[in-house]
């Protein structure tokens, strides 16, 4: 099912998290504040949303991580239903798209209900404060055309990471809804 993100209330705070990558090796933080900011985005193996974007997404990540800004990305999908989003297909999806930031398994679903994810894509972008001061898309392009885009995550984060907010316009994100369990 098509879904976009909601019109999210700024300001709220992170909430903190430890999770596993598809290896089976922890990462997360428990401290709200991160000296540059942190992205959390919400994302799996077989949206044709987040395949379209994974390349791009890698690129601008990248291009945060290199200012010092901490990325996460989290599959909470369930992949008994979905089994293209099991972690070894993680671990496969990640090093064809040259992710070089953690892949988190969500298994029992609590950080995707905990941060109000709806849909893969779905990117929550928090300054040093831990405070949340970006949710949106990542860029403009369209599913199959991304010749020309503006890149409106990457942009909204690095003025985060200046200056504690944005004064980004914050579309939504759309994609695939989160295969939850039953």
């Amino acid at each position: 099912m098509l879904l976009e993100t909601p019109t999210d209330e700024l300001g709220w705070d992170i909430k903190p998290f430890h999770l596993p990558d598809a290896s089976g090796k922890e990462h997360g933080f428990h401290d709200a504040k991160s000296p540059k900011g942190r992205v959390i985005a919400f994302i799996c193996n077989h949206c044709p949303y987040v395949k379209a974007i994974a390349d791009r997404m890698t690129e601008d990540f990248a291009a945060l991580m290199d200012q010092g800004i901490e990325v996460y990305a989290v599959n909470s999908n369930d992949f008994s239903y979905v089994p293209e989003d099991s972690p070894p297909r993680m671990i496969e999806f990640a090093k064809k798209h040259g992710f070089t930031f953690p892949y988190l398994v969500d298994q029992d679903q609590k950080i995707a209900s905990t941060y109000g994810a709806v849909c893969t894509p779905d990117f929550f972008c928090f300054n040093a404060d831990g405070k949340l001061a970006y949710r949106g898309r990542l860029d403009d392009a369209r599913l199959n055309d991304a010749s020309a885009r503006s890149t409106e995550l990457l942009d909204a984060m690095l003025q985060i990471s200046a200056t504690g907010e944005t004064s980004a316009q914050q579309m939504p994100s759309m994609g695939c809804s989160i295969k939850w369990r039953h």
